[in-house]
């Protein structure tokens, strides 16, 4: 693998935290800011693909697909979708975030 030299500017309290979590988890500070630039770039790319798809998306097929749901195979007791998620108050940045953040599952973005 060929590597570049970059210099990154950054804040200095930044680069304090930067250098204390990379060595809470064991890693070289240039490793930790490799491996958050390359979860960063690779949400962002998701975010990308999944918006292409639904502009592509045929919204009547999706109709027909969604009204099949749950025909043959019924809910069962804790599929229930959460209060707040049901009525719409879960906000899309609540969600995008949770994606910023290695350390939180997707319950989280559900959970509130």
């Amino acid at each position: 693998m060929r590597r570049i030299h970059f210099v990154l500017r950054v804040p200095p309290t930044l680069l304090s935290e930067a250098r204390k979590a990379a060595e809470s988890e064991g890693l070289a500070l240039n490793q930790l800011i490799t491996v958050g630039l390359a979860e960063k770039v690779s949400v962002m790319r998701t975010e990308e693909y999944f918006e292409e798809r639904a502009r592509l998306a045929d919204p009547a097929k999706v109709s027909r697909i969604l009204a099949r749901v749950g025909k043959e195979n019924p809910a069962i007791a804790g599929d229930e979708l959460p209060l707040e998620f049901a009525a719409g108050k879960l906000k899309k940045r609540k969600c995008r975030e949770m994606s910023l953040s290695p350390t939180r599952s997707r319950s989280a973005c559900l959970d509130g």
